[in-house]
């Protein structure tokens, strides 16, 4: 589980924009960039996800 109390991650709706890029925009440099802003932020993708799955209960 994230603490994310201790660590500070992006607003929300950046976090869905990025997410978007990397599924659905079609084109492959947004989808790249979409992806290493959310590796940058959370270290890789898998703690992405943990983060949203927490924001979203």
């Amino acid at each position: 589980m994230l603490d994310s109390s201790n660590q500070k991650y992006p607003p929300l709706p950046l976090i869905q924009t990025w997410i978007w890029m990397m599924t659905q925009s079609g084109n492959p440099e947004i989808q790249e960039k979409g992806q290493s802003n959310l590796i940058a932020s959370f270290g890789s993708l898998a703690k992405a996800n943990e983060y949203l799955m927490e924001q979203n209960q």
